[in-house]
């Protein structure tokens, strides 16, 4: 059947051959608003019996009313189409256990088919990191994954599979490319686009990772996580506008997310804000230490694991939480509470930190430089860090530490530098020889 926009799905009598013919229809239903609520009608007034009860829990599913399509198709577990329906639904609902053992069955029966079985590993790895198996499930996977079908490895999902490995074992560059091959296969796999918007922005990727992003966010139903994620791209853009569109539209579609209200605020702030050097130079400096990983400190392995495991990856996913969330997570306690609390206490920072306060912070901090300038040297450490011209891989570094000018980068020393990540001894004699050029030395040179 060919998709057309002018005549909506028609969920009662259209035929539903495959999951695949189901994700075409999806188009139909959101159309226009008065097109899916009419739709969502037809889904309410719908029997939970019978082949009339299928339909009902698919329309459940294409709306996005994931609770309600896993309870409908539990009863249809000898339909296919409606087991691997309520198996994508269960991963929604991050009911990973209940979604692999569906997917592995269907798998075993399709073995040549490569949805199912990459919806098996995928969820057979989300459930084993709820359990704190890290390296147990990634070995595991890795063997699933060479034992599979030779042409399961070119298909998107054994892309996607191999690049959550990778990045499981923090290969960001071959996850990275393993995500962009499952992309260059099938634009529409979500949870693949989603990893790779997610992972180029952590790598300093912005273009791939807005233009991931933006794909994301055309498609139906929204995903708050995309749409939180590309506001906050947005707003590191200047893109003040674009950010509040993006949390408006997740305020209106869930109320009760707090995240996005207090972020719909502060981008509206910044759309009105006048011009104020001063502040800008405060903002950026916030921004640079806000991007700090947090692999860059000294934690405990459960602290660690808990974080990752929460997509806590930078100082300013940290922020955005309050003690009460960081607690209710499984095996995060007072200990690794008071860990979290002195890390951000060393940067002026501290949890659930609003962003007015956090640039405040960034004020006081800046009043009082960690090595004091001489009158003869003031204007020379006072100048901006691109006058030095560093590469790349240097630039991020000193960025990563919060540094805007010479003076900051001085006021930190060689071993300081050499424990960044990804910073050798071929970046430190760089910026050893740039700074000299300017008459400064690093902490503890002569």
């Amino acid at each position: 059947m060919t998709v057309t926009e002018d005549k909506p799905f028609e969920l009662a009598h259209d035929p539903i051959p495959s999951f695949a013919a189901l994700l075409q229809e999806r188009s139909r239903v959101y159309v226009t608003l008065k097109d899916l609520e009419s739709f969502k009608r037809t889904v309410q007034a719908m029997g939970v019996d019978g082949e009339e009860g299928r339909r009902r829990g698919l329309g459940q599913w294409l709306v996005g009313d994931w609770q309600g399509a896993a309870a409908t198709l539990a009863n249809y577990g000898d339909d296919d189409v409606a087991a691997f329906t309520r198996a994508n639904a269960l991963v929604s609902l991050e009911r990973f256990e209940e979604a692999a053992e569906a997917f592995r069955k269907l798998s075993e029966k399709y073995p040549s088919e490569p949805r199912p079985r990459g919806g098996w590993l995928d969820a057979k790895i989300e459930a084993g990191l709820s359990q704190a198996q890290d390296d147990a499930i990634i070995g595991a996977v890795q063997v699933d994954l060479e034992s599979a079908p030779e042409d399961f490895a070119q298909s998107a999902e054994g892309n996607y599979i191999a690049g959550r490995l990778a990045e499981l074992d923090l290969d960001a560059s071959a996850a990275l490319d393993h995500y962009q091959a499952a992309q260059d296969v099938d634009p529409t796999h979500r949870r693949n686009s989603f990893r790779l918007a997610y992972l180029a922005e952590r790598s300093g990727l912005d273009s791939l990772a807005l233009r991931t992003y933006e794909t994301l966010a055309s498609m139906v139903p929204i995903d708050r996580r995309v749409l939180t994620n590309l506001g906050l791209l947005y707003e590191d853009m200047g893109r003040d506008q674009d950010a509040a569109t993006c949390y408006d539209t997740v305020s209106r579609n869930f109320p009760e997310d707090r995240h996005a209200r207090i972020y719909l605020n502060d981008a509206l702030a910044g759309i009105d804000m006048y011009y104020d050097e001063d502040l800008e130079k405060k903002e950026d400096r916030l921004n640079q230490i806000l991007r700090i990983p947090i692999t860059d400190f000294e934690l405990s392995v459960r602290a660690r694991n808990c974080l990752s495991k929460m997509d806590i990856i930078t100082l300013g996913d940290l922020v955005r939480q309050t003690e009460s969330e960081l607690l209710s997570y499984k095996n995060f306690g007072e200990t690794s509470l008071t860990e979290i609390k002195e890390i951000l206490g060393s940067k002026g920072l501290r949890l659930g930190m609003a962003r007015e306060e956090a640039v405040a912070s960034i004020s006081r901090a800046s009043s009082s430089p960690a090595v004091a300038p001489t009158p003869e040297t003031d204007d020379v450490r006072s100048k901006p860090m691109s006058e030095l011209k560093l590469s790349i891989r240097a630039r991020r570094t000193v960025e990563n530490l919060g540094c805007l000018t010479l003076g900051e980068i001085a006021a930190h020393s060689e071993e300081e530098l050499l424990g960044m990540p990804n910073f050798g001894v071929t970046s430190l004699l760089e910026l050893r020889n740039k700074l000299n050029e300017f008459g400064i030395s690093l902490k503890g040179e002569a």
